[in-house]
């Protein structure tokens, strides 16, 4: 009885509580442009796969719980879906470069300098990700840090 309320509970606060219900269902705002890692990725080169989408920041300590899921998990994509990073509200490149290499993230990063895009998707804690379904359009948010898990019922609920 006991596992059933702990499992609901975590799937009401990874999924309701910590979502962004008015974001669901609606277009997902374009991508920043600045590239920090990996390849060169925009939300047009995203169409017809599900992707998350995560905003993160070096200085966010949250972030840097999630940071080694985030590798694991992108490593076992195998081109089923993409994981994008956002850096968002970092003052320093260097200090993004540098996070990016501590945890040796091999996926696509990208630079939202002037916050802009991440004003646009909504993003208010970090790290926030999105997961985006084939279509370009947010299916779920979520807040806080992530495990492999979340991660993967995420893109479920993208369409993987």
């Amino acid at each position: 009885m006991w596992a059933g309320l702990a499992a609901a509970l975590v799937v009401l606060v990874v999924f309701g509580l910590s979502g962004n219900k008015e974001a669901v269902g609606r277009p997902a705002p374009a991508l920043p442009t600045e590239r920090l890692s990996g390849e060169a990725v925009s939300l047009a080169s995203l169409r017809g796969h599900p992707a998350l989408v995560v905003f993160w920041a070096s200085w966010c300590t949250p972030c840097e719980q999630e940071a080694p899921a985030l590798e694991r998990f992108a490593r076992g994509l195998h081109g089923q879906a993409t994981l994008v990073g956002v850096n968002w509200s970092d003052p320093l490149l260097s200090g993004a470069r540098g996070f990016i290499k501590r945890f040796g993230w091999t996926f696509p990063n990208l630079h939202d300098g002037d916050e802009t895009s991440g004003q646009r998707y909504g993003v208010r804690v970090l790290p926030t990700t999105y997961a985006i379904d084939r279509a370009g359009r947010i299916r779920a948010t979520l807040r806080g840090p992530q495990t492999q898990a979340t991660l993967a019922r995420a893109l479920v609920l993208a369409g993987a």
